[in-house]
């Protein structure tokens, strides 16, 4: 069976949204010991669950699906993977977590409907040279994630797609 390798131990940055992975974490996908693994570089920034803050009654932005939010975004940024095969291990993370099917198939449909606009913008994050993965993870409580806003960023990125030959 699919297994967390860690514990996630993360840190807040200021920003009050965006936390740093603080010690190894990873995941064997499909079986343990399967040697597919996904392991999370220490000094990662997540906002675990991206979901609308109207929202947060009902499914807040961290909840059983924790860790299997931080797998996904890391997925998301690193793009090693398709989108769907990274959405598929999010929804089998939720599994191996124990998250109630509700919960995993509307967190699951929801990052397949809507998940596209975090894929473009890490992909323009990436090009524009912003890394979500920080050198230093001896980090004090003042310091605030570098990342820009996601409209910027996209339409920078698509404006620089549109200009290529």
């Amino acid at each position: 069976m699919s297994r967390f390798t860690d514990v996630l131990l993360v840190s807040p940055l200021a920003d009050g949204s965006t936390w740093v992975i603080m010690r190894d974490f990873g995941y064997d996908v499909g079986a343990e010991a399967s040697g597919d693994h996904i392991e999370v570089a220490v000094g990662f920034q997540t906002d675990f669950a991206t979901i609308p803050r109207p929202f947060w009654i009902i499914l807040p932005k961290w909840g059983r699906y924790g860790n299997a939010t931080v797998i996904h975004d890391w997925l998301y940024w690193t793009q090693a993977r398709p989108r769907p095969q990274a959405d598929a291990i999010f929804l089998e993370a939720m599994g191996v977590l124990g998250v109630s099917g509700p919960v995993k198939y509307t967190l699951y449909w929801a990052v397949r409907l809507f998940g596209g606009l975090a894929w473009y913008r890490n992909a323009a994050d990436r090009a524009a040279g912003f890394d979500r993965v920080l050198p230093d993870v001896h980090l004090r409580a003042v310091f605030r994630s570098e990342r820009r806003g996601t409209l910027r960023r996209v339409a920078g990125h698509a404006w620089r797609l549109m200009r290529r030959p």
